[in-house]
């Protein structure tokens, strides 16, 4: 049961537990350290999510969402699509250095981490991951409408690669402390791509 008098906020919840999970992963997070973050006991937790799988579904969804906000908020500063991409990847590798629990995609980091144990917890996660990738999509069609990309080029090959590009550099930044070379390593998946 939940301490009395605290006031259950599921979304509170989700955010906090999507932040340990995504520091600690799935299987380095216990149940004792979801209880400690999110201030639930183990039968809440279970009668409230099914599980703690139930309660990483959330999380990863969530963490999902908050890329795509970020996407929409890049989008709503920069002057066209091809920029807000840009501008997206930068806030995730360089600006998450000291705001995230982790330098790393939680995605990517769920995809490394499980195993098959955990296929349904892998299909959900591969299930996201396409979500954004539609994202990037939406975005790159966006591109071709104005001229900056050619009609030609293929927007599902392009979302791809940024898709590819935005979580190897995430994992990259976990190695290198030089913001410079960072930035320049965005620039050129801009600059040395195949738009």
């Amino acid at each position: 049961m939940m301490r009395k008098n605290a006031k259950f906020d599921r979304a509170e919840v989700v955010e906090n537990a999507t932040k340990l999970y995504w520091e600690k992963g799935f299987n380095g997070t216990s149940m004792r350290n979801l209880q400690d973050v999110i201030d639930m006991r183990p039968g809440s937790i279970y009668a409230t999510f099914g599980s703690k799988e139930g309660l990483f579904k959330e999380a990863l969804n969530r963490y999902t969402d908050m890329g795509i906000e970020a996407l929409l908020a890049a989008r709503e500063t920069a002057k066209s699509p091809l920029k807000a991409l840009k501008l997206f990847m930068k806030t995730v590798v360089l600006d998450y250095e000291n705001t995230a629990p982790s330098r790393m995609c939680m995605l990517a980091k769920t995809m490394g981490e499980l195993t098959e144990e955990n296929a349904d917890l892998i299909q959900e996660t591969k299930r996201l991951l396409a979500k954004i990738e539609i994202e990037f999509v939406r975005l790159l069609k966006e591109s071709q409408d104005l001229g900056e990309i050619e009609s030609s080029k293929d927007v599902n090959k392009l979302a791809r690669h940024i898709q590819v590009q935005t979580m190897g550099l995430r994992t990259y930044a976990k190695t290198c402390d030089d913001q410079a070379e960072l930035e320049t390593m965005v620039d050129d998946v801009f600059t040395h791509h195949p738009f």
